[in-house]
């Protein structure tokens, strides 16, 4: 059994991940904060995109989407508009088959969607969440206040907006015999027999070949013998799967979810305890009022976990999201704000691995 209880930070396809991670693995992970996500972006179609603007990655300083437009401040201080209405054909095809905005399987959720500015919406999950909250309002790490049922409207409309549109995407696409397999309303016998009878060729023709690949890497992390590799592009198998060797496809997001996990949708957010507005008193760098960065120093700060699963820029290309693990601080106040594009998250967690076996 692994020493490591690490917390998590990740989209809702990674999020769940995560869980089916923990569901059917000793994972190490421990605590999942999970972000409000509408779509991502392909790293090298925003590159094209911004040569249409006469800018490159390393022109930003920060990137924002908000009110219908991606915002890019520029290092010159000056402010460009992106209509997203442009910005839809860089948006990676898994994201258009996801019907969650909130993250329904973390912990904790964290987003700016209905909260005033410089202050981040929070949506309490699990009883792990609760205490979490808890000892970071009374050790005055965060503070909060009533979520108000006008702003708990505009979330739940913009969730909802989100859950019917890739519901249609969903039908179009299973109209042409593509079926979204995570969309599947069976039993967990009746998973279990599927995931018995599949492979990592399953994988490929169900969910990597298709466009539904979010690459977050877990089939990677769960291959028991390193035969999975993914970096910027598809996950590739070099050799053969082992006989009755299923990991892979039980752990991706994108394969059939447990009943435990699954969303009927017809819940916009998913299941939760309680919905905050919350702000920091400890960082104001970051997104979302710094909000992330903040619960993660509590949780390192008290030892309640090991280490933190952040992803932080690359050094050598800019704007390149980069997963590391991490128990310093500083590396995760640097890390603070959205890439808006996607990483092999898992991927720090294979030294874990290694130590384990």
């Amino acid at each position: 059994m692994s020493e490591h209880k690490i917390a998590m930070v990740g989209t809702p396809c990674e999020i769940m991940a995560a869980s089916k991670l923990q569901y059917y693995t000793d994972s190490p992970i421990d605590v999942k904060l999970g972000l409000f996500c509408m779509e991502n972006f392909s790293y090298k179609y925003f590159e094209n995109l911004l040569k249409e603007y006469d800018l490159k990655m390393d022109d930003i300083e920060k990137f924002q989407i908000d009110k219908g437009f991606i915002f890019l401040l520029l290092k010159t201080r000056e402010t460009v508009k992106i209509p997203l209405s442009v910005a839809k054909r860089i948006i990676r095809k898994n994201c258009n088959i996801c019907v969650e905005l909130t993250s329904e399987t973390s912990d904790i959720s964290i987003g700016s969607i209905g909260s005033d500015e410089g202050w981040s919406t929070l949506i309490i999950r699990t009883e792990k969440g609760e205490e979490i909250v808890k000892g970071a309002l009374e050790q005055k790490f965060i503070e909060a206040k009533e979520f108000t049922d006008s702003q708990f409207s505009l979330l739940n409309r913009l969730a909802e907006n989100k859950l019917s549109k890739n519901l249609e995407e969903i039908e179009k696409r299973e109209f042409l015999a593509r079926p979204v397999l995570y969309q599947r309303s069976k039993s967990d016998d009746s998973i279990a027999k599927e995931i018995s009878e599949s492979d990592f060729l399953d994988l490929k023709s169900n969910v990597i070949d298709i466009g539904a690949c979010v690459l977050c890497g877990a089939c990677e992390y769960a291959c028991p013998d390193n035969l999975i590799t993914i970096d910027d592009t598809k996950p590739i198998m070099k050799g053969e799967c082992p006989q009755d060797c299923h990991a892979c496809f039980a752990v991706c997001p994108r394969t059939f979810i447990p009943e435990d996990l699954r969303n009927d949708n017809s819940k916009a957010i998913g299941d939760f305890m309680k919905v905050l507005s919350v702000k920091s008193l400890k960082h104001s760098q970051g997104q979302d009022g710094s909000i992330v960065t903040t619960l993660l120093d509590y949780l390192l700060t008290n030892e309640i976990v090991t280490e933190a699963l952040i992803v932080d820029k690359e050094d050598y290309l800019a704007w390149k999201p980069h997963a590391k693990l991490t128990s310093d601080i500083d590396e995760v106040i640097k890390s603070g704000g959205t890439k808006y594009s996607v990483c092999p998250v898992f991927k720090p967690l294979s030294n874990i691995n290694e130590e384990v076996n």
